[in-house]
């Protein structure tokens, strides 16, 4: 029997995975890179909301809702939800989920992840049952290697072949401005360009950062290895790069994952004003701004 789903349409914001850092240490016999990466998740992202309906539907909306190709059975979000119905034993509920698909497509922010992870949070709501934290883990190893870290929207440090998860630092109170050039950056593409893989690892990670300067000033210790390989195969990524780094409120700036979307960390009281500025000036850039955590 199906479970019974509250009237009321439930949502939740999935939030973009943000790669602070991304260090590449190595390479398993499988071509598989490790890595040591720091992440937050800013207050930017898709929305993904469920309500009752009399079949199982899937809605696509928003501004990236047709850069979204690929069959039924591949998308996240669906397999998501045939995951945890075969995780629970309960039947596919009969639901509407609709995705308000904000984020870029294949920007470098996790954005597919982070609605197959919002997806899993929101059946366990709406169903009102709930997933040993191991199982939960198992069900989203499942849908990807991204998705797990975005079970849980907070600081995060990740190593490995990105299953090994650990709490990360506090953050302090600072905006981030993210920008794409509307290019889609295909991660392998990325990887088939890299020259070195035994990088040096990550330096130690306080347990807070006081402030945007202590934050900034770590980042600066720190890389994207995947940035310069990405740069090679889209030009557009140094053009954003240069753009922020050119912008006095913008206090570090950086690729994030394996591009094309940038960010730059500010003041949070600066953010939006900066996301207008370069909207202004780059009207075919897809940019925004929040705060980052």
């Amino acid at each position: 029997m199906s479970p019974s789903i509250p009237s009321a349409p439930r949502a939740e914001l999935a939030r973009a995975r943000v790669n602070l850092t991304l260090h590449v240490t190595g390479r398993r016999p499988d071509g598989s890179h490790l890595l040591e990466s720091l992440v937050a998740f800013p207050q930017i992202g898709d929305r993904i909301a469920i309500e009752p309906s009399d079949r199982l539907e899937l809605v696509r909306e928003g501004p990236f809702a047709r850069d979204l190709d690929g069959p039924p059975e591949s998308n996240l979000i669906l397999k998501a939800i045939d995951g945890f119905a075969e995780a629970t034993g309960i039947p596919v509920p009969d639901v509407r989920i609709t995705l308000t698909k904000r984020l870029p497509v294949a920007s470098g922010i996790g954005g597919g992840s982070s609605d197959a992870a919002s997806t899993l949070r929101l059946l366990e709501d709406v169903t009102g049952t709930l997933l040993e934290d191991a199982d939960l883990q198992r069900v989203a190893r499942s849908l990807g290697a991204g998705v797990p870290v975005c079970l849980v929207p907070e600081p995060q440090l990740i190593r490995g072949s990105g299953g090994t998860l650990s709490p990360g630092p506090e953050l302090p109170d600072c905006g981030v401005v993210l920008v794409n050039p509307r290019r889609a950056v295909s991660k392998p593409d990325v990887l088939e360009t890299m020259t070195h893989w035994d990088n040096p690892p990550m330096p130690a990670v306080p347990e807070r950062f006081e402030s945007l300067g202590d934050l900034t000033g770590f980042l600066e210790t720190c890389r994207n290895d995947l940035q310069d390989p990405a740069i090679r195969i889209c030009d557009a990524i140094q053009n954003v790069l240069t753009v922020l780094d050119a912008e006095e409120r913008i206090r570090f700036a950086r690729m994030s994952g394996s591009g094309a979307t940038c960010f730059g960390l500010c003041q949070t009281k600066d953010a939006l004003d900066v996301e207008r500025t370069l909207r202004a000036a780059h009207p075919h850039w897809w940019v925004a701004s929040g705060p980052l955590s």
